[in-house]
């Protein structure tokens, strides 16, 4: 499966990251870079339940691909879903149900970075991605 521009753009530049305080400081960058939700999204429907940190997220269908947005009240967390999101925005439902959320952490180089309660906070935000974006 090809990944989408902004995906292909993060492996490059994590990549190229030398060692963890940087890829750190991009992790911060990234979820700078997220655009903010207003206060009607923040609301208790949009709220991913199985995250420590609040994290909140929107879904749009666009010629069938989906868009996601999402804030959190936690930096690093906003700096993952904000590489996550880069992962999955312009998806087909099929497509998202077939990404494997660790191999692409791990493909970043963050998955030592990952601790069990963010592992499953980010399964939780994927989980219900696929759950807005489940046909009807």
């Amino acid at each position: 499966m090809s990944l989408p521009a902004d995906a292909v753009a993060a492996l490059e530049v994590f990549q190229g990251a030398a060692g963890w305080e940087q890829r750190a400081r991009l992790l911060m960058q990234w979820g700078e870079r997220l655009p903010p939700l207003s206060e009607d999204d923040k609301v208790d429907a949009n709220r991913v339940h199985g995250c420590e940190s609040q994290v909140w997220l929107v879904a749009a269908l666009d010629n069938g691909h989906w868009q996601f947005a999402a804030a959190s009240d936690a930096r690093l967390i906003r700096g993952l879903v904000a590489l996550l999101l880069a992962r999955v925005n312009g998806l087909t439902v099929q497509q998202l149900q077939e990404v494997d959320l660790a191999d692409w952490f791990n493909q970043l180089g963050l998955s030592r970075q990952l601790s069990p309660s963010r592992s499953n906070g980010l399964n939780a935000v994927l989980q219900r991605m696929n759950e807005l974006a489940a046909p009807l």
